[in-house]
């Protein structure tokens, strides 16, 4: 039987292989963000980042045919909202798995925002999904110790509303090359990043940070520019553009698992009962919102 709209085709392997990668890709990037920070000021860092995504690749990709108060608008909120907040909470306010955790929050925000836009409400299903993941929040809020704080669990949720303001600007494009989206916002996302970096940071804690840096910490801006961003957009545009949103969303689930276990491999994160609990919170309120959809459909058939 053909696939349906109502009915998803499941990804060929070597498209799943591909998910999979960007998903272990964005997920695990979380470990190397923290490495990073050991040398560099998070909006520093942020700033190289950028810096990197649009050096070279700009010269190769043509700029998206969009208004330009849009790509300012998304490198604004993406560059110095959503990355610039995470580096600054992930430097000492808050794990990198929790953070890989709580980002994921954007889905919520991205839903509450584009309802508001257009008049709407939650569906039943949404309300359980957001009390899902509002119960797992409180659960990291009240367990808040030296590795975790209250600000930099606000930090991350602020990150992840500016990130769900970015996807409503990028929604009024269309069909667009994503990836050259990206690369040309970035140009609007380094000025802010540099001069909110040289006020709160400054120019000695800046050179330093250069001087610091070894292999490790420039390994790391590179792969947050070319693999996070570059490829992991390009791997993620491409399979948008071959398969239903319905077949692909649901691998960004994948993202926090990695997170989580990456940290705990490498950087010895400890994994308690009440992150673990908060985490399955998290992750079902995802899930419930992203599945639930097509579970219902086929349910009606």
């Amino acid at each position: 039987m053909s696939p349906t709209p109502t009915q998803p085709a499941a990804l060929p392997w070597c498209h799943a292989l591909l998910a999979l990668a960007v998903m272990a890709v964005w997920g695990t990037n979380f470990v190397v963000i923290k490495s990073a920070l050991a040398h560099l000021p998070p909006l520093f860092f942020a700033t190289l980042r950028f810096a990197f995504v649009v050096v070279p690749a700009i010269a190769i990709l043509k700029r998206p045919a969009v208004p330009w108060r849009d790509l300012a608008a998304y490198g604004l909120l993406i560059g110095a909202g959503q990355f610039g907040l995470l580096y600054m909470a992930m430097n000492g306010h808050i794990s990198p798995g929790l953070a890989s955790l709580v980002i994921q929050t954007q889905v919520f925000f991205t839903i509450g925002l584009a309802m508001w836009a257009d008049g709407e409400g939650l569906r039943p299903y949404q309300y359980g999904a957001l009390a899902l993941a509002i119960a797992g929040l409180a659960i990291i809020g009240w367990h808040t110790d030296g590795g975790t704080t209250v600000a930099g669990l606000a930090l991350v949720l602020v990150a992840a509303l500016s990130w769900a303001l970015g996807n409503l600007v990028v929604r009024r494009a269309g069909t667009v090359d994503m990836l050259a989206y990206v690369v040309w916002s970035s140009l609007f996302s380094i000025p802010p990043l540099l001069a909110m970096s040289l006020l709160l940071e400054g120019w000695p804690a800046m050179s330093a940070g250069l001087q610091q840096a070894d292999a490790a910490t420039w390994g790391a801006v590179v792969w947050q520019s070319i693999g996070n961003s570059l490829f992991g957009y390009a791997a993620w545009g491409w399979l948008l553009a071959r398969h239903p949103a319905a077949t692909v969303s649901p691998m960004a689930l994948l993202v926090p698992i990695f997170g989580i276990g990456a940290s705990v491999w490498w950087l010895g994160e400890a994994l308690p009962g009440w992150k673990l609990l908060a985490a399955v919170l998290v992750l079902a309120g995802l899930a419930l919102n992203l599945l639930w959809p097509l579970v219902s459909r086929q349910i009606s058939r």
